[in-house]
């Protein structure tokens, strides 16, 4: 398989899923700031012009909850993920989502306010908005946190490095992590495992 990734994105959720379950895979570097994405080579290959993007014999997958669940599915020895439980893995599945369409859309409109309104006024009133937003998006995910180790408790599964990378970009918008502990605390730990060590020096932290 072949990861295609970019530094300080979301595809660092996949990234370290994929050392998690220990997968054979190759990650590709995609020069999202000189343009890759939008050259034909790259969207013959995702046409949505994002990353990630993980290329398996059976074709590509794009989405970052998509191919979590994918590893998950496809390396069930790893344990990422409540398999056999269907209600488990359907709580899984809604956190990664609302990670996926609301919390990463807060965090869009710093960088990416071009995608909603050619005004400036307008875009500099959505990035002014950013650090409240991102804020009330943790809090609720801090008020969800069990006081165990992991996001649905003692087991470590695709949430984690979920919630790690999106963790991972609240500074930069302006929000300080040190206002949720336990989310402070869980991002501690999910940086500490080896298979994170492995993967973050590929993403400049």
């Amino acid at each position: 398989m072949k990861l295609y990734y970019t530094p300080t994105t979301c595809a660092l959720a996949t990234h370290i899923a994929l050392e998690e379950a220990g997968a054979a895979y190759e990650a590709v570097k995609v020069d999202l700031a000189g343009g890759e994405q939008s050259t034909p080579a790259y969207l013959a290959l995702n046409p949505k012009g994002r990353v990630p993007a993980l290329a398996t014999e059976r074709g590509v997958i794009t989405e970052v909850p998509a191919i979590l669940a994918f590893i998950a599915q496809a390396y069930p020895a790893a344990g990422l993920a409540p398999l056999s439980d269907p209600f488990a893995f359907g709580l899984v599945q809604a956190f990664n989502a609302y990670l996926a369409s609301t919390v990463h859309v807060a965090h869009a409109h710093s960088r990416r306010a071009s995608r909603w309104s050619d005004d400036p006024a307008a875009q500099a009133s959505m990035k002014a908005k950013v650090a409240r937003n991102m804020g009330d998006c943790f809090q609720l995910i801090e008020k969800g946190m069990p006081e165990a180790p992991w996001v649905q408790g003692e087991s470590y599964t695709i949430c984690d490095p979920y919630l790690f990378t999106i963790s991972s970009w609240l500074e930069s918008d302006g929000v300080d992590i040190a206002r949720f502990p336990r989310v402070a605390a869980h991002f501690r730990r999910v940086a500490e495992r080896p298979a994170v060590r492995r993967v973050l020096p590929l993403h400049g932290m």
